[in-house]
């Protein structure tokens, strides 16, 4: 199973903000903003599972709240995200998982309106050779695990993400051909159980 689909642990932990001097802050807000403004994309990825499998696709996002990674084959793995559930299915073993949006880490970046305060705490910034690396937990519930949102800093671009779930499992992700705005199609981000006519 992808590390951003694991259950959310149930002890609770503690969240341990980022020490932020005022120039951090000033480009997180840049970030903040740049973020909010990215409604759609379109483009490869290549993750690297947490057993270190790396797999490839093309991937779909449109906020709020929906993504399809369409792994390119023989993988067996497809995730659509819509409608507030994340459905991750494994063809291969005829296995279907789904849990709400809110317990991914990989919410945080599909949340209508993204804010790095608040509701999400920063709990590291690292800048330097052009990228930032920003890691984000939840701030109720930091337990579900993390997200590390990795842009490069000028011009401010996304360009891939880590996700650390509860068990401290890591899936990284990089994405490339990157096209921004439009619209996509609604059954992109629609679950069909390949399985339900067999």
């Amino acid at each position: 199973m992808l590390a951003f689909l694991a259950l959310p642990a149930i002890a609770t932990a503690q969240v341990h903000a980022a020490v932020l001097s005022d120039a951090d802050e000033a480009v997180l807000m840049q970030v903040d903003k740049y973020l909010n403004a990215l409604r759609s994309l379109k483009g490869r990825f290549v993750q690297v599972g947490p057993d270190g499998k790396t797999t490839q696709g093309t991937m779909w996002l449109e906020r709020p709240g929906r993504m399809r990674f369409q792994y390119d084959k023989p993988s067996p793995l497809l995730l659509v995200a819509g409608h507030g559930v994340v459905t991750f299915y494994d063809a291969q073993l005829g296995q279907t998982t789904n849990m709400s949006v809110t317990q991914t880490p990989l919410g945080l970046l599909l949340a209508d309106t993204i804010s790095l305060s608040g509701d999400v705490t920063v709990t590291d910034f690292e800048h330097g050779q052009g990228q930032l690396l920003i890691t984000l937990v939840r701030t109720k519930s930091p337990g579900d695990g993390s997200l590390t949102l990795m842009l490069n800093a000028d011009p401010l671009a996304l360009v891939g993400w880590s996700v650390v779930d509860a068990e401290g499992r890591e899936t990284r992700l990089r994405i490339s051909d990157v096209e921004l705005g439009g619209s996509f199609d609604e059954g992109l981000f629609k679950f069909t159980d390949p399985d339900a006519d067999k």
